[in-house]
């Protein structure tokens, strides 16, 4: 059975998703969850799914090999950001190669990079008067949004949407979407 690391930073609704998918799946299991945000929802979902999970501070993550060990320890075949802020650092990267994807709120190019994420990104959908929106789920690279794609699906933006409008469809595209890709991927 392989093997899923999640980081994420907020309440958790993709994290919980993927963790209820893959409870009853032969094909994998979310082994652990790793949050830069010691206070986050997504930290008691994982505790009534019964996950293990682990918050870290920055100094851990970016300053030292201390994250870097715990996915170690954690032998991932696939480490997935599921609402994860933080820059994915080089040693990871280097050491998890194509094997670090994350899930964006919109059709990339356009509507990544830093700052990019969660309302943000569906006020400015909706403030530029797009037609259609989506999610993408691609590998991560040094930079914020830039790795390759794996997959994208859309939905229409109505004139009448509102920014909360538009996130409530994006949800739906998560839900739906995130845990097969991943399942895929594996």
């Amino acid at each position: 059975m392989k093997r899923i690391v999640i980081f994420a930073s907020g309440s958790g609704t993709n994290a919980e998703n993927l963790i209820e998918f893959f409870q009853d799946r032969e094909t994998g299991s979310v082994v652990q969850l790793l949050t830069n945000n010691p206070h986050a929802k997504v930290l008691d979902r994982a505790k009534r799914l019964k996950v293990s999970a682990l918050s870290f501070n920055k100094i851990a993550y970016t300053e030292t090999d201390d994250v870097l060990h715990i996915l170690r320890n954690a032998k991932p075949d696939l480490i997935v950001l599921a609402g994860f802020l933080w820059l994915f650092p080089k040693n990871i990267l280097i050491e998890f190669s194509n094997k670090v994807i994350n899930l964006h709120p919109a059709l990339l190019p356009k509507y990544g990079g830093k700052g990019m994420y969660g309302m943000n990104v569906h006020d400015a959908v909706v403030a530029n008067k797009e037609t259609e929106t989506g999610i993408t789920i691609h590998y991560v690279n040094e930079h914020y949004d830039e790795g390759a794609i794996i997959f994208q699906s859309k939905c229409a933006v109505l004139e009448t949407d509102s920014a909360q409008d538009v996130a409530d469809k994006i949800h739906e595209l998560e839900m739906a979407h995130f845990p097969e890709v991943v399942e895929s991927l594996l």
